[in-house]
């Protein structure tokens, strides 16, 4: 009876490990469906308020590898030439008049909606968050992800992810209780070519900010060698030469 018992259990704990791996293996595979390791796009956000007023930024952002994130504001006018800067946890807000790179935190934003500076200046899942559990439901896998260390904007994170084109669907953002922060819908999923197909929007609202709604609009998303000097302080100034 205990010998059955120890092989139910080791084969329990196998298929568990194999269910992890794997879960592992899928948040990699949607990691590169959604960008490629060295990019170029444009980008627009728009925050809609709960009267209907909306506010337009228009960004051209780069990234290389898995820590290095570079952008800087095409308008409006008022925000033209502001740039910011991503390095492993650490941000960076550049505006001209000031003249001096400004440190900034996750959790700020540097556009004032619901997408807050992570989400801009976005790595990896896979770089901050590891898989604790898969779950299937019906044409969608559900992945519970954990924050490796304590620095990520979210501590949770709920991703639907579609079993056929291995592209996130649905996204909550969690506190470590389990508290909604916000939730991320991605949407129109489009063809940009060399092999980049992935969502073109993602719309995100949160029950902290009743009635405000924010929208990531993606486009020209384009595969380009990068040079490390692109994504220092010295170089913020710069980032709309590359254009």
């Amino acid at each position: 009876m205990l010998k059955r018992l120890s092989v139910f259990l080791t084969l329990v704990f196998m298929a568990a490990a194999a269910h992890a791996i794997d879960g592992d293996a899928l948040l990699r595979e949607v990691d590169r469906n959604l960008e490629p390791p060295s990019y170029e796009m444009y980008r627009k956000l728009i925050n809609v308020e709960p009267d209907g007023r909306k506010k337009e930024f228009v960004l051209y952002m780069v990234r290389k590898g898995n820590e290095k994130v570079a952008g800087v504001f095409l308008s409006p006018a008022s925000d033209k030439g502001r740039g910011m800067l991503r390095l492993g946890d650490n941000m960076w807000l550049y505006i001209p008049n000031v003249g001096k790179p400004i440190r900034i935190t996750s959790l700020q934003s540097a556009t004032g909606g619901v997408f807050n500076n992570a989400d801009i200046l976005k790595i990896d899942f896979g770089a901050e968050y590891a898989v604790e559990k898969m779950e299937e439901t019906g044409d969608q896998y559900l992945l519970h992800v954990k924050a490796k260390n304590k620095t990520v904007a979210y501590d949770r994170l709920n991703i639907w992810v579609d079993k056929k084109q291995k592209l996130p669907v649905k996204l909550e953002c969690l506190t470590e209780k389990g508290m909604l922060i916000k939730t991320l819908y991605y949407k129109d999923v489009k063809d940009f070519g060399e092999g980049i197909v992935r969502p073109s929007v993602i719309e995100t609202d949160s029950p902290l900010y009743k009635g405000y709604k924010s929208v990531m609009i993606f486009s020209k998303i384009k595969k380009r060698d990068l040079k490390d000097e692109v994504f220092t302080l010295t170089f913020m100034p710069k980032v709309d030469t590359l254009r």
